[in-house]
């Protein structure tokens, strides 16, 4: 199961588990999309996999299945992960 992790690694802008903004990479490293577009070129900085739009669990699911609360920010942000 996804964790859905509730920011983005880059700007820890807020991401909510219904957001069509979260791209996310095979082993679950999130960014918002203006980061994964403009300033990582849809490769992850971290495992170099492509960036995908991670896709929305239905709000009746995050009952038994909720979405994370621990946030992950890159040191120095998007222009270190650039």
């Amino acid at each position: 199961m996804l964790q859905l992790r509730p920011n983005c690694e880059c700007c820890d802008r807020d991401l909510t588990p219904d957001s069509r903004e979260a791209m996310m990479c095979s082993f679950e490293c999130t960014f918002c999309s203006q980061c994964a577009e403009t300033v990582l070129h849809g490769v992850c900085p971290n495992c170099g996999g492509e960036l995908a739009r991670r896709p929305i669990r239905p709000a009746a699911k995050l009952v038994k299945s909720p979405a994370s609360t621990e946030r992950v920010v890159k040191k120095g942000g998007c222009q270190q992960a650039a």
